[in-house]
């Protein structure tokens, strides 16, 4: 399906195609601010640009608290049908108002989930539908509406799932959990995969699924600033965090470094997430210099990247899984200009290093802790020129990515069309 045709003007006009009819499920999407909001938000621009027609199947905004935060004219009406940012129709389901815990936002995913099949029913038929984990729920919602409309399902995985299951201990043991036996199923039965690491594609590829793309995260290079080169001398040597606060990011360690180097620097934790009261109990233990800022946006996240000396991309080393995880903060952080103190294995670790955007570090207190010392003592190491905004440019702007997905989408549309004839 071409998306562009010069018209010959000896033959006689064909018929105009319809736009290509998207259901996208996801968990969280706009108003809210979390990373399947920030992907999509930036890929719907483009498609909706193109002129696609997208139905966003999404549950009434309630993220982070769990209730509905927002007037129900951003945050949407279960059942009714909202105006996006685009051209894209949002149809909203209800949810189940919950606190932090896991269970409880695993329970209210799963209501939600169910809820998605009958409005996808009740939505005009589309082309294709598209689900996007880690919300495990929403995969078999997608299965389950792609089947019932017949038409093809994409399964796209932005982290490395059902791996992560066992590296987290949520699966214990030699017997595959439920949780993972169903992911499986459907990664199979999916017409098509897409993750957003070459690593995670090439381990499911020996797994013998047959259609796997790789689409990465990114962002739109033009919107983010260049920042100027932090202060030549500083009395207080600035870190800065920004992203979630679990227990994939291990942020204990970035605290336990601060502490070791003591008052002659300052660490900056901005977001949320289910171990920030354990970590604001060990900051006060260990009487780091750390401080402790609510998620941040628009000018106020800029003005915090302003004032780092180095941003820090954190994921554990002791994941198997996250050898093939890339945080999607570490496409902004390239893109200003900031140096990275780079807590991370993998592809990951590959991505600083072809970017030459900072220093790669073992996940210890003392190796960062250690790092930061050099740092402060050797600001130039702080300076950047634009190496790493331009490997942004080349490989993770969503004008290249949304390009790319929907040429995908194209071809495997193409190729159901000849397999149905």
């Amino acid at each position: 399906m071409a998306r562009a045709v010069r018209p010959n003007p000896f033959e006689t006009p064909a018929p105009a195609a319809r736009p290509i009819r998207v259901s996208l499920l996801v968990h969280s999407y706009w108003p809210e601010s979390s990373p399947p909001q920030r992907r999509w938000t930036a890929l719907l621009k483009e498609f909706c640009a193109t002129g696609w027609d997208v139905n966003v199947i999404t549950p009434v905004a309630h993220a982070p608290s769990g209730r509905r935060d927002l007037p129900a004219k951003l945050a949407g009406r279960a059942f009714r049908r909202q105006k996006g940012q685009f051209s894209e129709q949002i149809r909203r389901v209800p949810y189940l108002p919950h606190g932090n815990s896991q269970l409880a936002r695993f329970l209210d995913h799963c209501f939600s989930a169910v809820m998605t099949v009958p409005l996808g029913l009740l939505t005009p038929r589309p082309d294709v539908v598209v689900a996007t984990a880690p919300s495990l729920p929403i995969l078999a919602a997608g299965y389950l509406l792609a089947r019932l409309r017949r038409v093809p399902l994409i399964v796209e995985m932005r982290d490395a799932w059902p791996d992560l299951a066992r590296d987290s201990r949520m699966v214990k043991g030699r017997v595959k959990s439920v949780v993972e036996v169903a992911v499986d199923l459907i990664q199979h039965r999916a017409d098509m995969v897409v993750t957003v690491t070459e690593g995670f594609a090439e381990t499911l590829r020996g797994r013998g699924i047959r259609n796997v793309a790789t689409v990465s995260n990114g962002l739109h290079v033009d919107t983010i600033p260049v920042l100027g080169p932090p202060e030549p001398e500083r009395d207080t040597f600035e870190a800065l965090y920004l992203g979630n606060h679990g227990a994939s990011q291990r942020l204990e360690v970035v605290i336990r470094a601060s502490a070791l180097v003591g008052d002659s620097m300052h660490l900056h934790l901005v977001g949320d997430g289910t171990r920030k009261p354990a970590l604001q109990k060990l900051a006060r233990e260990l009487n780091a210099p750390v401080t402790f800022h609510p998620s941040l946006h628009g000018p106020a996240v800029m003005e915090r990247y302003a004032s780092a000396d180095t941003c820090i991309v954190s994921l554990r080393d002791d994941w198997k899984s996250f050898e093939t995880t890339v945080p999607s903060k570490t496409y902004e952080v390239l893109s200003l200009g900031r140096h990275v103190t780079a807590i991370v294995i993998g592809e990951a670790a590959r991505i600083i290093t072809d970017a030459q955007a900072g220093d790669i570090v073992p996940s210890g207190a003392e190796a960062v802790a250690e790092l930061w010392r050099e740092l402060a003592a050797d600001r130039s190491r702080l300076v950047r020129d634009e190496t790493s905004r331009q490997w942004v440019k080349e490989h993770a702007d969503y004008s290249l990515l949304a390009d790319r997905y929907m040429g995908l989408i194209e071809e495997l549309l193409s190729r159901e069309t000849v397999s149905s004839r």
